[in-house]
């Protein structure tokens, strides 16, 4: 086909040498017409396929099932292959066209060849994004990081169209050129750092499961507390609480220290860990009519008796002088409330009876003894757990007068001028 191409294009000059034009003068229109007539040709084959395809390709996706083809027309495929036959055009006729200029001949061809290369890259990110969003679809691919294996693909197919392009403009073969770009790679890894870093970053996340897509984080460093919503090759976007976004960079959640909540979240339960500070001065031991009294509370009514009869069983063998209370063995107000607070968390119906339940003290603090609820709560969402939580201690803060112990609270300006008034008027 070439051959009948440059029997006509031969043809026209030919025709213009024997009207009396110049030879070169001759070439040269000749060279003119041809170019005008690849270009509107081009243009007409390059309109023609690109709408008949993108038609035809609208058409297909309406009647498959499958999502994976509109995914192919959102990623511009249709329109990147709807210029392969426009490029045999322009492979077929640039040799004819400038058959009589070498160097403009050759400049063309470069030109071709470094669009041949560019339209691959096209078509290869086209493809990548299409795999990309489809794969995002299915359940077991969301909290991939997917994006991250799609940047570092579109790198690698990049350089390598970077690095054949240049071959093509020096006329170096690429080996050459690779050989060329090994000198100045001291420079490269200066420029792209990051890029490397975040290359190595995005790896080591992937390999060791370190973050997926909907994990919740939290990196102080940074300010994020909230979801992560993408996993890109540089960065980490996280969606905070607020509905504000924070971005960090992959690499620092390798270098850096940093919480998942993954755990908890895959978890039967989500941890409640909290304390409640008492006066220490309001700590003593009980006497007959407190036995009496708690005997009275459902929650550790059984306790008290069990309790009280084994201690009365050791003083008595004992011969335990009972005129102090100091002593041998009693019960304390604060050790029956913690009993009571036990079996208060016992019989919640939403508090994970299969996971660690404990009231324990704390060592002392200026602002009393801290007694710490340590449990799990059934629901983990937020709004929920917080919920529990506010209603369990609302209970148990409610409580605490009926064991004659008080909660540490610093005192306020209204307190201080109450005591100044007592001091006065005494």
């Amino acid at each position: 086909m070439q051959e009948q191409i440059r029997e006509i294009s031969n043809y026209l000059a030919n025709f213009f040498i024997e009207k009396g034009l110049d030879e070169d003068a001759a070439h040269f229109l000749n060279m003119l017409i041809n170019i005008a007539v690849v270009f509107v040709l081009w243009y007409m084959i390059h309109y023609l396929t690109k709408t008949l395809l993108l038609k035809a390709f609208k058409r297909f996706t309406n009647k498959t099932k499958t999502t994976f083809d509109d995914f192919l027309v959102k990623s511009n495929f249709p329109r990147y292959v709807s210029n392969v036959l426009p490029l045999l055009l322009l492979i077929l006729t640039i040799p004819v066209v400038f058959q009589d200029y070498p160097k403009l001949l050759k400049v063309f061809e470069t030109l071709v060849d470094i669009y041949i290369i560019f339209l691959l890259v096209l078509i290869a990110r086209s493809l990548l994004r299409t795999t990309t969003n489809y794969m995002k679809r299915h359940e077991r691919y969301r909290d991939k990081p997917l994006e991250s294996y799609t940047q570092i693909l579109m790198i690698i197919f990049w350089s390598i169209g970077i690095i054949f392009t240049f071959s093509e403009l020096t006329g170096k073969s690429v080996v050459g050129f690779l050989i060329s770009l090994g000198a100045a790679s001291a420079i490269i890894l200066f420029i792209f750092k990051d890029t490397i870093l975040g290359f190595i970053a995005s790896i080591q996340v992937s390999v060791n499961d370190i973050v997926r897509i909907g994990d919740w984080i939290t990196f102080s460093k940074y300010g994020a507390d909230g979801f992560v919503t993408e996993i890109t090759l540089a960065t980490v976007r996280v969606q905070n609480w607020d509905n504000t976004y924070t971005t960090i960079p992959t690499y620092n959640l390798i270098a850096d220290s940093f919480h998942n909540w993954r755990g908890m979240q895959e978890s039967p339960g989500r941890r409640i860990k909290r304390s409640l500070f008492i006066k220490q001065n309001s700590i003593r031991y009980i006497d007959e009519k407190d036995i009496e009294k708690f005997q009275e509370f459902n929650l550790i009514s059984s306790y008290i008796k069990e309790r009280q009869l084994e201690i009365n069983d050791y003083n008595t063998k004992l011969g335990i002088n009972k005129k102090f209370l100091i002593n041998g063995r009693h019960q304390t107000n604060l050790g029956v409330f913690r009993k009571y607070a036990l079996s208060f968390l016992q019989s919640h119906p939403q508090i994970n009876q299969e996971m660690t339940i404990m009231v324990r003290h704390l060592a002392p603090t200026t602002q009393g003894i801290p007694l710490e609820i340590y449990c799990f709560s059934k629901d983990k969402l937020w709004e929920f757990y917080e919920g529990i939580t506010a209603d369990i201690f609302d209970h148990l803060i409610a409580a605490i007068p009926f064991f004659d112990l008080q909660l540490f609270e610093s005192p306020s300006g209204d307190d201080i001028i109450k005591a100044l008034k007592s001091f006065k008027e005494e």
